[in-house]
């Protein structure tokens, strides 16, 4: 909440000081002055749009779970959940819902925007926006359709209580994990190792000590991305992109020919 508030109380600051550059000098020289960081700020976005369009949404929708009464936020949380009892009365439209609902009422947002504004974000400038689409959402489709096969197996087999059919299954974490084995695909050596051992940390740990059935779809998301990712790869090369500070030098010469 803290960090949307943040966001909103800057942009809010920039057009503020655009409106008032119209009748104070040294404003518009300062607005002058920060545009080259906000023009930046705008090809950096526009170089990955998907990613960030997506993660603009699951943080409005975390701004809505901040503000609702916990009665509503339950009922919601459940209608979006790609459950058994939902898969089976609206199996199209259950993975699109749920994955745009953060789970736990925001619950690490602030981790989340970071790895997909740095990681996925990067992912989507060398594998485009189409192929990095592709990739995610095949990791969450398919990494929830095989989560509701073992619910029903452990239900069929005795091994857990047909309540389980209800149990909500939500949130952006399966997509995050599909883009992050996509971008460790690109990395060089030394990064690649040691990014393939953080993500393989935080996918076998749960899984080891918690032993839950939706740790296992991270697994099952994360290898479906890494699948995906190098098939894609195999058909067409990764994009040349600028870096960042190329970008920035392209923007600032962008400024001073106006």
């Amino acid at each position: 909440m803290i960090f949307l508030s943040a966001v909103l109380i800057l942009c809010c600051l920039w057009y503020l000081l655009k409106f008032l550059a119209h009748f104070s000098l040294k404003i518009h020289d300062l607005v002058r002055k920060l545009s080259l960081y906000t023009l930046f700020l705008a090809k950096w976005l526009q170089s990955a749009p998907a990613t960030f369009t997506y993660t603009a949404i699951f943080c409005a929708f975390t701004l809505v779970q901040g503000t609702t009464p916990q009665r509503l936020i339950n009922i919601i949380t459940n209608h979006s959940s790609t459950s058994i009892a939902r898969f089976s009365n609206r199996p199209i439209s259950v993975f699109f819902d749920s994955a745009f609902w953060v789970a736990d009422h925001g619950a690490g947002l602030i981790l989340y925007v970071v790895i997909f504004w740095t990681v996925i974000a990067w992912a989507e400038r060398k594998y485009g926006s189409p192929r990095i689409i592709f990739i995610t959402l095949s990791g969450h489709i398919l990494a929830s359709i095989a989560t509701i096969f073992i619910e029903l197996w452990a239900i069929n087999s005795g091994r857990a209580p047909s309540s389980l059919a209800m149990a909500t299954d939500v949130g952006v974490s399966y997509i995050l994990v599909a883009g992050c084995a996509a971008a460790i695909l690109l990395m060089k050596k030394g990064m690649f190792w040691l990014s393939l051992i953080s993500l393989g940390a935080f996918i076998l740990f749960p899984i080891i000590f918690e032993h839950s059935i939706w740790d296992m779809g991270h697994l099952f998301a994360t290898v479906i991305g890494f699948i995906f990712a190098k098939l894609l790869l195999s058909l067409s090369p990764i994009r040349k992109v600028s870096s960042p500070r190329e970008l920035f030098e392209k923007c600032r010469a962008e400024l001073s020919n106006l």
